[in-house]
């Protein structure tokens, strides 16, 4: 069987740079091969037609030592005469806030000349942070990682950042395609191989790797707040003040009673500081100790709204569903069983599982 949009199979490029995991590049090698022929030979015993070659770039076409003393072997170096259907940056790993870009430029101009000629490209994690680099997500939707939302939003402030969003296509022909963090890889290469070689052949491969697809997004796997100290002497002491006392009647008003400012100095300089309203602040706090709550706990949902601040259980499942993405019951079930599973034991402190250290540790 042959690619239903071609008589030959299409060819996906893999960037790697020096900060490329191997993991990703040669998962995603692997998957892409099995477009085609491996539901064949499972269901048929005879392999099928392979739909689908990737090809694995660097600019030297050499033997690369990568993150985590990984190696990759290419496949061939990039030049300007290089064009295959479409193109894949994969997690490079950096540090948020890091001048990432300092060595890759000739990869960022590769991407440019490959767009201006028409090229697909598609990135997964902060494999985007290279697109936003190329000038290339200004003015599109876009998402990366949740880690590294606030980098991106604050360095391109023209890209139309989407943190919750596992997938996002945009750009001109939909040619620009992005996956959210962590294996949000895999659900990039199902999509390429729905839009290349149909859906029922990408449910296939799914079929055969046991790949879910991040249907929620990446809300669940989040932590809500970055975990900043501000460096406003006054709010940091506030900061402090809401760590311990996020669960008490109107934290708002004790935070800017403590600072000493007016409520309107004291709303501007907060923000300024932490990037977030003091009543989001709170909440953040709220939901993320609950997290942990859920997770390492049987302790019914009412019990878990009062004992992080809130009186109403109905309106914590509310605001829950709508900053992680799913209510606290399958929030619960997703986690607690994974921490089940994974051997865990006595709950860790939250001053070790979260940013902020909670009180019911």
């Amino acid at each position: 069987m042959a690619s239903p949009l071609t008589d030959r199979p299409m060819e996906i490029a893999i960037l790697t740079v020096a900060e490329t995991t191997s993991s990703t590049v040669y998962g995603m090698n692997d998957l892409l091969c099995s477009a085609g022929r491996d539901w064949g030979l499972i269901t048929q015993g005879q392999p099928g037609t392979p739909l689908i070659r990737p090809t694995i770039v660097s600019t030297s076409g050499e033997p690369m030592q990568v993150a985590n003393n990984g190696w990759i072997m290419p496949h061939r170096s990039l030049d300007a005469d290089f064009h295959p259907d479409a193109v894949c940056v994969l997690e490079i790993a950096i540090a948020p806030h890091s001048d990432f870009a300092i060595g890759m430029s000739e990869e960022i101009d590769w991407l440019q000349h490959y767009w201006r000629k028409g090229g697909i490209i598609a990135a997964a994690c902060t494999g985007a942070l290279l697109l936003a680099e190329a000038g290339l997500l200004d003015d599109q939707d876009a998402t990366t990682h949740w880690g590294f939302c606030d980098f991106v939003s604050r360095r391109y402030p023209k890209v139309r950042l989407h943190p919750n969003r596992a997938l996002v296509t945009s750009g001109e022909e939909q040619r620009l395609i992005m996956a959210g963090g962590g294996t949000s890889w895999m659900d990039l290469g199902l999509y390429l191989i729905a839009r290349f070689c149909g859906v029922e052949e990408a449910i296939h491969v799914a079929k055969v790797h046991l790949i879910d697809w991040h249907e929620v997004g990446q809300q669940p796997y989040a932590v809500l707040s970055c975990g900043r100290k501000a460096e406003d002497a006054i709010i940091a002491k506030c900061q402090v003040w809401a760590a311990e006392h996020y669960d008490q009647p109107s934290p708002v008003a004790n935070m800017m009673a403590l600072s000493g400012l007016s409520e309107r100095s004291f709303k501007r300089r907060f923000k300024q500081a932490t990037g977030m309203t003091p009543i989001e602040y709170v909440l953040t706090l709220r939901l993320e100790e609950s997290k942990q709550i859920l997770e390492t706990s049987d302790m019914p949902i009412e019990a878990v709204a009062e004992a992080v601040g809130y009186q109403d259980a109905g309106f914590f499942g509310r605001k829950f569903l709508q900053r992680v993405g799913t209510t606290p019951t399958q929030y619960r079930r997703k986690f607690q069983n994974l921490r089940r599973h994974m051997g865990a034991g006595k709950r860790c402190p939250a001053s070790l599982c979260s940013p902020h250290p909670g009180k019911y540790q």
